[in-house]
């Protein structure tokens, strides 16, 4: 045993010593890894034309097929959801979305199609969210007949089960009991009131009653509203022949009666009103909004914007937010900017901060102080190729996989987004300079137009920091607006 021990490794040995000795002497290889060159990436986003089909009904279709597993997964995108809500049914949209999978069919209970969809190993689900409608089917390649059949059934045909929809609402009255219990949530309501207006649908939230008031007739009016082909695009990814699901979606569409397409969202009437805001809330950390409306997703000065809000709150901790609030003063533990453009009305820009009721004060004069560096000092070449670099090397990312390619290109569609936006993204990206920051920055940016709102012990807020640096009295004259907690059910405000 001992022998056989040594002349294993004595052999071992002898083969990396040669693989050493030859790795030495191979005229490609360099002598340390730190002076290997890779070549550049070269990659070409695909074009969505050449993924998409159309049925005889009209309805698009994108196919991308592949052989790795024998799966295939089925989307179904409508547009429509919250925005289609009336001013007294908030959520309905919402419980339509939920309800068609949860309901059964006009023909299968509730529980039989649960049964029958669990022995397949398939995934249906449905939801309306924001703008969006969407079905999903994830099963098996080999019973993939029978699952499209059920998918469809519960599609076109939803059963709406009165028990299913009474435990339903009962959850769901359930979870707005517990609205006020987080402060995230309530800076996240009374922000999107802020930039939008209660009346709007990104802004308007269901109440006890909205939900005790809906009934399978409003479920059904819903679903005749969305839920059609003239209201459709299809995504198809795994395993798959293309021609042949072509065909199976033409036979599972047949008959399918389609109604007029659903008009854009509106967009919000309020007027957004600059200024120091506040809810009372008993909890240690203040949690803190500022910002505004921003801009449409298709503005000229889109890319513009993208890249000073990664240099200045959005890009991790190589942003100017980040590296101030967080890491040099230790204020908060995630300090960050966000730039969401809406397609069819201004968006916003929002800083976020999370920090302990005394520092929020000082946290955020340190915002707003980046906010008019990069207003009044150039970008530093080096920053602002950081920027860029970070956005055209994880360009990729957005294609590596299949259904998150055809994901794009069907919310590419559905918005009406130029079909050349991703073959030339980074070429706009490498074009924005320096004088484009600071022109967008002083456009957009204007700390005196954005509202400032903070959820947390007032009291302690106000007066600042222990060592004098910042307090609320600084910001907007020293002018606040308090703003009434909210009952989680009525929304109404608590006296």
């Amino acid at each position: 045993m001992r022998r056989r021990h040594w002349t294993f490794c004595i052999t071992i040995s002898t083969l990396i010593g040669a693989a050493a000795g030859g790795a030495a002497a191979g005229p490609d290889i360099p002598p340390h890894p730190d002076e290997i060159v890779f070549p550049p990436l070269a990659f070409e986003p695909p074009k969505a034309a050449d993924f998409r089909h159309t049925l005889s009904s009209g309805v698009p279709v994108y196919l991308a097929p592949s052989h790795e597993f024998p799966l295939i997964n089925v989307v179904f995108s409508f547009k429509g959801a919250d925005d289609l809500d009336g001013p007294q049914e908030t959520g309905l949209a919402a419980s339509t979305g939920a309800m068609i999978r949860r309901g059964g069919t006009t023909s299968i209970l509730a529980e039989d199609l649960d049964e029958e969809l669990d022995f397949l190993a398939a995934i249906a689900s449905t939801s309306s969210r924001g703008t969006r409608s969407v079905a999903t089917l994830n099963c098996l390649a080999s019973n993939f007949d029978r699952s499209f059949t059920l998918f469809l059934q519960m599609l076109r045909s939803p059963g709406f089960q009165a028990d299913r929809l009474a435990i339903y609402k009962q959850q769901v009255i359930e979870q707005l009991k517990q609205r006020n219990d987080h402060a995230a949530s309530i800076l996240s309501r009374e922000w999107r009131s802020l930039l939008y207006g209660d009346n709007h649908f990104e802004a308007a939230q269901p109440t006890a009653s909205s939900i005790e008031s809906i009934t399978e007739d409003g479920l059904r009016s819903m679903h005749r509203r969305i839920f059609h082909p003239g209201n459709l695009i299809v995504a198809v990814t795994g395993d798959f022949d293309p021609p042949r699901m072509l065909k199976r979606l033409e036979k599972g569409l047949a008959g399918w009666e389609a109604a007029a397409a659903v008009p854009d969202p509106p967009a919000p009437r309020a007027t957004f009103v600059p200024g120091v805001y506040h809810v009372e809330k008993d909890i240690p950390q203040g949690r803190v909004s500022i910002g505004l409306r921003s801009i449409r997703r298709d503005h000229p000065d889109y890319f513009a914007l993208i890249m000073a809000n990664r240099i200045l709150g959005g890009g991790g901790f190589t942003s100017r937010i980040v590296r101030r609030v967080r890491s040099d003063e230790g204020l908060a533990y995630s300090a960050r900017s966000t730039f969401r453009p809406r397609v069819h009305y201004p968006g916003e820009f929002q800083a976020s901060f999370q920090s302990k009721n005394r520092t929020v004060a000082l946290a955020a004069k340190i915002i707003f102080q980046e906010i008019r560096r990069i207003r009044s000092e150039h970008v530093g070449t080096e920053e602002l190729a950081t920027a860029a670099g970070a956005l055209i090397e994880t360009f990729p990312r957005r294609f590596e996989s299949k259904a998150g390619m055809l994901r794009l290109f069907v919310d590419d569609e559905l918005t009406g987004r130029d079909p050349a936006f991703w073959q030339t993204y980074r070429n706009h990206v490498r074009a924005v300079t320096s004088d484009d920051i600071m022109r967008v920055a002083k456009k957009y940016l204007v700390p005196e137009e954005m509202a400032f709102l903070v959820v947390g012990r007032w009291d302690e807020i106000a007066a600042g920091d222990l060592e004098g640096r910042a307090q609320m009295s600084e910001f907007f004259g020293g002018s606040v607006t308090h703003l009434p907690l909210r009952d989680p059910l009525t929304l109404e405000p608590i006296e």
